[in-house]
């Protein structure tokens, strides 16, 4: 019988979307009840697993290369080459996913995240739309004409030709992904297994027949993208070590979990991909599974039409668990001449532009109807024997995670007492229904300080955008920033004393650089047109993967020169250090938020975006270069901005090419979505990074949230 147990599908497309929420409590354990299930015996050494998955992707590699030899007829390949990659496609798609929110706004400068950030900036094609992993298997989707439901990831969840249990693996990681800080072990166990595997056994068939109808070397996880770089089944190994040797036998514990775990799923997908390709070698197999996927909507019509007694929508009723019934039946009918697919009614008159079945079937579909009539013996079959009902053998489904993530938590958890505590909070990517509801309003808040008065004269963005892009606007700017640098060039520098208030009451901000974007990490948004950028952006902050290009760890160098030395960023000392004065938290705990909706404030993000990289470019950081030489402080931090956040080439560069992006898709006629509507939403974006704090807008504020009380009690004390 067909798995009819979606619980696989469910997780895939749930925790593909980059808002997607996962509770702690139940769900975590479940996660890890569903791992152990996988691997009753208990993890080996990993060295030992290494060998074994190595060994097994290579044996297991030729047996289905072989399946393909096998098979001599040309279109008997075909469905191979199809069916293979259908069943790959859920993992393969998502190819490297797992890893997108291992680095937090509170681990950014830590060495180790910076490795991983790395790994998984090489999965997504850092720089370049459309070049991720999962873009590279799309191409070969699409070379197939099997990309329909490929894209955005959750459609997938839908495609019938995906038999469930292809969902299990890359769903279950998705979750996970989710829950960065309880899966890290796991997470990278997972993943160096992943790598050691290197491309999927069944797409080793499949890069035998196509070998140029993909880049094989992007779709594979274990190959490097440029040659010089390691590969990152290298790179990952030495992240594991890295762990390992940091926290001890508890992490080495999860790893070595997450890796056999990993094993064991993938020789269960492989086992019942196998079996389905086998299968599928016979034409009665792909014609009983066309009939499974159309009888439930065909069962409806063909009440007057009788085969044998029975109402095709009786047979077609049965056909839902086994069509081979129906299969026996429409081989002994008129409908059918066995051998002779070319003289059968069932693909000629019966489906012609003028016959009672017109499009129902797909081509595909009738190349499959065709290939099992020419498969038929000129003597009927026994009734007992013809055509065939076997489903498709699943692994598991994991459906007590799925039963544990729609019950949710237990209870909603507590909403920050002050900016302070949701500053620290918000150091970690998960959250809690009353934190995420805190930060919803808090932005909803924020935003509407921001629209507030915004068409007074002190806008630099212009009321409406052209077709020619904001590139002409942002070189205007820049010519602007610079004359007000040379025309304030006899202005006295500050204090000593008020460049060191300035940089430490700046801190909190400047410590979590680029966590507006932190969004945009997620697997899908950090290749696609728009947010490939902006990931790029985030990626520059961090450093590319090196401390000493890290922004944070620089900032931190001049902090000490300055005889400042701050606790740790995520720890909750730093948010109560009493240096810092309370205001001093309120933009970052926006940014903190903004960023966890890269989706629902996808203009408004944009916007602050553009306002953030284009503001000290030209002027403000040659000032502060100046302050910071003439006290003897390193100018880096500010030296390194001024050169990539330029206006041809650099972060303001991709910043005002986004928007354009964004706004140059969008319908001309007014409403909700449409181009008006959002460059108001970028205008409200961009003018957030520094709203007016009057009276009025601390109104406009308390009216866009649901409670009506002062999320922002420091506003106006600037």
């Amino acid at each position: 019988m067909m798995e009819t147990n979606v619980a696989a599908r469910w997780l895939y497309a749930r925790a593909a979307d980059p808002e997607a929420y996962v509770p702690a409590g139940e769900l975590v354990e479940e996660v890890r009840a569903e791992l152990r299930r996988n691997v009753p015996d208990g993890p080996a050494a990993l060295d030992d697993l290494l060998r074994r998955a190595a060994g097994w992707a290579a044996e297991e590699g030729a047996r289905f290369r072989e399946l393909a030899d096998r098979t001599a007829d040309e279109e008997g390949r075909r469905v191979l080459v199809r069916r293979a990659a259908l069943g790959c496609a859920p993992l393969a798609l998502a190819s490297g996913a797992w890893l997108q929110w291992l680095s937090a706004p509170g681990n950014a400068d830590d060495a180790l995240v910076l490795r991983i950030l790395a790994l998984y900036a090489s999965d997504v094609g850092v720089g370049h739309p459309g070049a991720s992993r999962g873009d590279a298997y799309l191409d070969l989707l699409r070379r197939l004409r099997l990309s329909e439901n490929a894209v955005p990831l959750a459609r997938l969840a839908g495609d019938p030709r995906v038999a469930d249990g292809a969902y299990t693996i890359p769903a279950l990681l998705l979750v996970m992904s989710r829950r960065p800080d309880d899966f890290r072990g796991e997470l990278l166990g997972a993943d160096l297994c992943l790598r050691t595997v290197g491309l999927l056994p069944a797409l080793t068939m499949v890069r035998q027949a196509l070998p140029v109808a993909a880049d094989w070397a992007v779709v594979d996880p274990s190959a490097a993208r440029r040659p010089e770089d390691p590969p990152p089944v290298d790179e990952s190994r030495a992240v594991v070590a890295e762990l390992v040797a940091r926290e001890g036998p508890a992490a080495e514990a999860a790893v070595l979990l997450g890796f056999s775990w990993a094993l064991a799923a993938l020789r269960d997908h492989a086992e019942a991909l196998h079996a389905e390709l086998t299968a599928s070698s016979d034409p009665a197999y792909d014609m009983a599974d066309l009939m499974r996927l159309r009888a439930r909507e065909g069962a409806v019509y063909h009440h007057g039409f009788e085969l044998e007694g029975r109402t095709l929508a009786a047979w077609l009723t049965d056909a839902r668990t086994d069509p081979s019934g129906l299969l026996a039946a429409l081989s002994r009918s008129k409908l059918v001449k066995p051998g002779r697919s070319e003289a059968s009614a069932l693909v000629k008159g019966l489906v012609g532009e003028r016959g009672p079945m017109f499009r129902v079937f797909s081509p595909d579909d009738l190349t499959v109807i065709r290939r099992w009539i020419d498969s038929l013996p000129a003597a009927p079959a026994p009734a007992e024997t013809a055509g065939t009902g076997g489903g498709r053998a699943t692994p598991a489904t994991a459906a007590g995670v799925a039963r544990a993530l729609r019950a949710g938590p237990w209870s909603a958890g507590r909403a920050p007492a002050d900016v302070r505590e949701a500053y620290h909070l918000l150091m970690v990517r998960t959250d809690t229904p009353a934190l995420r509801s805190w930060c919803l309003e808090y932005v909803q808040g924020w935003l509407a300080r921001s629209r507030y008065g915004m068409d007074g004269g002190a806008m630099p963005l212009p009321p409406v955008w052209g077709r020619e892009g904001l590139r002409p606007w942002l070189q205007t700017q820049h010519d602007r920033h610079g004359a007000e640098f040379e025309q304030n060039a006899e202005v006295p520098l500050p204090s000593r004393e008020d460049v060191v208030d300035d940089t430490v009451q700046t801190a909190p901000l400047t410590l979590i650089d680029g966590s507006w974007l932190q969004g945009f990490t997620d697997h899908e948004l950090a290749s696609s047109d728009i947010g490939h950028a902006l990931f790029q952006t985030y990626w520059d902050e961090l450093g590319n993967g090196l401390a000493k290009l890290n922004h944070p760890l620089i900032y931190r160098a001049v902090l000490k020169e300055m005889d400042v030395d701050l606790p740790p960023t995520a720890s909750p000392e730093f948010a109560r250090w009493p240096g810092f004065r309370d205001e001093s938290f309120e933009l970052p705990v926006y940014w903190l938020c903004v960023g966890r909706f890269p989706r629902t404030f996808l203009p408004e993000v944009l916007g602050l975006n553009l306002a953030m990289e284009l503001s000290g470019v030209g002027g403000t950081y040659r000032r502060a270069r100046l302050a910071l030489k003439r006290y003897g402080f390193n100018t880096r931090f500010v030296d390194i901005h001024n050169t990539i956040d330029n206006v041809a080439t650099g972060h303001s560069a991709w910043a005002a090419d986004a928007v354009d992006i964004l706004l140059a898709g969008l319908p001309e006629a007014p409403g909700p979505g449409s181009r008006a509507e959002t460059w108001e939403r970028v205008r409200a974006g961009y003018r957030s990074l520094n709203p007016p704090s009057g009276r009025g807008a601390r109104r406009a504020a308390r009216r866009a949230t649901r409670r009506g009380t002062p999320l922002f009690p420091f506003a106006g004390r600037r």
